[in-house]
Formats: C-alpha cells, structure tokens, sequence
C-alpha cells in the first residue's frame, strides 16, 4: 500500500501578502507551579507572523512548549525562556512572542484577634512578551478590601450628637448612664455605611527578577489600606474589623492615593496603574478613582 504523504495546507501560498502582529491561541488549560503549589492556568500564547508570504504558524509549536510550564517553578526566567522557545520555532516567520497567563493565586490568612484563618483567592494575570529582542513582564493583581464612607461617618456622628442632646438635655450627666446609653440601640441610632471594594493594581516589573513578587504586592497593599476583607472570624474578629474601619475611613480618592505612596517605594517595578472602585451601598453606581507612575515611559525590563 502506497503512504501518503499527509497535506500541509499552511505550507502553501496565499493570496494577501500581510504580516500580521499577533497570531495564536486563547484560552489554553495549563497547570502551572507557584510558591510549592499547582494551580490551574490559563494561556494565551501567541507570535507576530512577519513573513506575509506565509499562510499561517505553527500553533502545535507554541502548544507543546507550554508543557514546560507544567514541571517547573513559574518565575521570569521560566516565562523568558519559554517565550524564547516560541521564537525559535518560528524562525524567519515571527519576530516577536507574547504570553499571557491567569490564575488564582491562593493565600491562607489569620484572623484579626482570633487564632482563626481561612483561605483568599486573589485573581493573577501575567503579561509577557518579547519584541525586538527585549523581555518585558507586567502583573497584574486584584484586592478585595472594605472602605467606609467618611462623609456617611460624620453624618453618623451627628445624628448620636443629636440624640445625644434630646435623651440628656434636663439630665445631670452620670457616667454610669451615659456608658449605658453609648452601648444601646437608642444611643447609637446612625452607622456608617461600608462597601466591598477592590484594588485593581497593573505593574511592570524590572528585568532579571529571580521570583515573581506577587505575594508581596498584595501584603504591600493590604498593608496600605488597612482593612482588608477577611475569612473565618469571630466575634472578636469582627469587632477589630469594625475598628480598622472606623480608623481607615476612605473615599476611592483617599485609598488611591494612599495605594500610590506606597507602590512608590517598591524597588522591583519600573512602572504601575491602579484602579479602585468602591461599590457604594448609598448609590446604585460604583466610586472610582485611578492613578499611574511612568506607565508612559518606555522602559527596558
């Protein structure tokens, strides 16, 4: 029986002679190893296509060399070698490869008072790339925190000032009956109102980085609002949560601002965005504010 030879439908001319910037796939399922444990990625992996000659890329290239991905540490130079690897079964047809990686990075984390802790999951993306010979890498992370509204806090307080008055306006002040009063329903008849927020933080990360920072950015900016959202609590637990809110009230602009300074002093990125949005429990609409640091200038990473 005569073998045939099996077409190769890419390897044949095309009608348009048009480099294209970006050809690949989306959406990929590769487990990946990060800080001791495997986590369930997803890929996009692509190339520039240069040669307009050529019909099309190699896509099972690009997928069998995300296996590597599967059998070690996920770090900058796993992620600039892979990339390399990319490029180098490309020859002559791409001169540029990209990577883009999510996942779910998992953090345990104590409670406030107790000796309770549970488990976050906080939302990973990884931009890579290399174009004109040069290794970029940017994070991306999102932090779920609690934001308390000052003006609705100092509306709050006036209303307890103002009961405060009507329930002791003919009475000689007694500290026993003030204390009741302070820890009742009818004392404290006015609450702040809170929101679940997030801090949506994009960095661009210096060149030869040995480990990938992300545990860090995210103590980094919990540490800087104060009030980040917790897991298993009790009611001790609560009541320092209620407590870090009160001394961290915030509008969006307080807690970007406050995010800025800090990712100011970080040594290992050359460039940052953020984004805060606070999902008002007043309004039917979000408060938003962001922020940048050199995202405009070009920067070698």
């Amino acid at each position: 029986m005569t073998q045939l030879t099996l077409p190769d439908i890419a390897a044949q001319a095309q009608q348009y002679a048009l480099p294209l910037d970006w050809v690949g796939m989306c959406g990929i399922a590769v487990p990946v190893q990060f800080e001791g444990r495997t986590a369930a990625a997803t890929v996009d992996a692509g190339v520039s296509l240069v040669d307009g000659s050529s019909r099309g890329i190699h896509m099972s290239r690009l997928y069998l060399a995300l296996e590597s991905l599967e059998h070690q540490p996920l770090t900058p130079l796993a992620i600039r070698q892979l990339l390399a690897d990319f490029l180098s079964s490309h020859e002559g047809l791409s001169s540029a490869a990209y990577l883009r990686l999510t996942f779910e990075h998992l953090l345990k984390r104590p409670a406030l008072i107790s000796p309770l802790a549970g488990w976050k999951s906080y939302p990973i993306t990884l931009d890579a790339r290399i174009e004109s010979e040069v290794f970029h890498v940017e994070l991306f992370v999102s932090v779920p925190y609690s934001s308390t509204c000052p003006c609705s806090a100092a509306l709050a307080r006036q209303l307890i000032q103002q009961q405060f008055q009507a329930d002791f306006a003919e009475e000689r002040l007694d500290k026993d009956s003030v204390l009741e009063w302070l820890g009742s329903s009818q004392g404290i008849v006015a609450t702040p109102h809170s929101q679940r927020s997030s801090a949506k933080i994009h960095v661009r990360l210096k060149r030869n980085l040995l480990a990938l920072p992300i545990t860090e950015l995210i103590d980094r900016v919990e540490a800087s609002l104060g009030t980040a959202v917790q897991t298993a609590v009790k009611r001790a637990d609560e009541q320092a949560f209620a407590l870090a809110n009160g001394q961290n009230l915030m509008f969006c602009e307080d807690a970007a601002r406050r995010l800025h300074q800090s990712l100011r002093q970080i040594e290992w990125a050359t460039a940052f965005k953020l984004r805060v949005e606070h999902a008002e429990s007043l309004h039917a609409h979000d408060a938003v504010a962001t922020s940048q640091w050199q995202w405009n200038v070009k920067c070698a990473v």
